[in-house]
């Protein structure tokens, strides 16, 4: 068996692995809060996360893969107040979107994890363990809210590289008068409507943190090999789940904790309100999911990512050239390196998953790598089985423009027609942005409509 080394946040360095049962891997990956659809970011995290699952497997290990589904959230129950005019309607919001992230996981060859848990399934473990953190005084009530009390960890920050006294209060942290301290983080919500639950504190809903050390518990034990997640969750959700974590069992919740890169779009944060947002379901549209793939892993997971439809272009140029070199290759049913080139090539997978230093390498040699049988299905078999690709070339999708281009195309063509150059100059290029070329009618053709 390879030796495998992963980057571990909490020391900030390569470390190999080492289990801690003699090969078998715990892996808890946090999951989605379905309230709308998967976008770009999700992807990277759940495909970086993938690969990992799938290449413990070729390695030989057994891996126990458990991934959450926050299915009650605040922000869950406003799009029931907002779609149906009713909290209660959570469960169908919820259900909705889960369905169309498990189809789009499908499409992208993500695998299912071995679990799947439900935060509104365990609400009873989740309050026998707030219950446990107050009776041994790490956590406190007050007036139908409990939080946790970070004073009672002395370790608090380690993870995020933070000093709790420097902190700023606000940006991710909400304050409250309620609090002892300003960095004290809620385990249970107050809440009287119908999105909530019976607890020995009053009605109210599990916040966010105290899910996953619960969830993680119930389906790997107490202490876990791999805990893992996007960089946007190391503070204050995985700090938080750290220290609450280890004043429920005494002992650390992970060996190591890893944590993939941003997703940046155009050099800019990925947001709804700068119309940057990229769900899946509109991307695959124009893209096939396995160019999406591809663009994801060719960059390593812990280097941000800027994403444009002009790295998608260049990726679906090197995807199917793979495609073209590899796809009929035969498939091995277990790869043992016996090339010096496929031994380097799995040294890149087990350096830290560095993927486009194995896409370099195969690129370099793709000519003899094709020329030899043996090195041939190698690689088939690692773009497939490892890296997760379908290997069948793209087909070119019917191309499905999205409702907003479609608003901004005829905004244009209103300032066309009223000669406003500048604003249509403008709007061509929000639209070139969002990947798609314009062929102007004459003007002539306008003025008669």
């Amino acid at each position: 068996m390879f030796s495998i080394s992963l980057y571990n946040t909490i020391t900030a360095k390569k470390e190999l692995l080492t289990t801690i049962k003699d090969s078998r891997v715990k892996m808890y990956v946090c999951g989605i809060t379905p309230y709308d659809y998967t976008h770009i970011g999700h992807a990277r995290c759940y495909v970086t996360f993938d690969v990992l699952y799938r290449l413990l497997q070729s390695l030989g290990y057994t891996v126990i893969y458990a991934r959450n589904i926050t299915d009650i959230d605040d922000k869950i129950v406003r799009k029931a107040q907002e779609l149906y005019d009713d909290a209660g309607a959570y469960e169908r919001v919820a259900d909705q979107f889960i369905e169309t992230f498990h189809h789009d996981m499908a499409r992208l060859r993500c695998l299912s994890p071995t679990y799947e848990p439900c935060v509104t399934h365990s609400i009873l473990p989740i309050i026998g363990a707030i219950k446990q953190l107050i009776n041994n005084g790490y956590a406190y009530e007050v007036d139908g809210n409990v939080y946790f009390d970070i004073t009672k960890y002395e370790q608090y920050g380690k993870l995020s590289k933070q000093n709790p006294d420097e902190m700023q209060v606000g940006a991710r942290v909400a304050v409250s008068e309620q609090k002892r301290n300003p960095l004290d983080f809620a385990l249970w919500k107050c809440d009287d409507s119908a999105a909530s639950f019976q607890s020995p504190w009053g009605n109210g809903r599990p916040a966010w943190h105290i899910e996953c050390s619960v969830l993680a518990q119930e389906c790997l034990g107490t202490l876990i090999d791999i805990h893992g997640g996007g960089m946007d969750l190391l503070f204050p959700h995985h700090e938080n789940e750290r220290a609450q974590s280890y004043m429920l069992h005494g002992h650390e919740l992970a060996r190591y904790w890893m944590h993939n890169a941003f997703v940046q779009v155009d050099q800019e944060k990925m947001s709804k309100s700068e119309g940057n947002f990229y769900t899946l379901r509109d991307l695959f549209a124009t893209y096939d999911p396995m160019v999406v793939r591809y663009m994801l892993l060719r960059h390593h997971y812990r280097s941000p990512l800027d994403f444009s439809h002009d790295e998608l272009k260049e990726a679906s140029k090197a995807y199917k050239r793979l495609c073209r070199a590899f796809s009929n290759a035969e498939k091995l049913v277990n790869i043992t390196p016996k090339t010096d080139r496929i031994q380097k090539l799995y040294e890149c997978l087990c350096d830290d998953m560095n993927l486009p230093a194995l896409f370099g390498l195969i690129f370099k040699h793709i000519d003899a790598l094709q020329e030899d049988a043996y090195e041939a299905a190698a690689v088939r078999t690692l773009l497939t089985d490892v890296c997760g690709f379908t290997l069948q070339m793209p087909a070119e999708p019917e191309t499905h423009i999205p409702e907003e281009v479609q608003a901004l195309l005829y905004q244009r063509e209103q300032a066309r027609k009223q000669r406003d150059w500048q604003k249509a100059d403008e709007l061509r290029e929000e639209i070139e942005k969002r990947g798609y070329n314009i062929q102007d009618r004459p003007l002539s053709e306008l003025d008669k409509e």
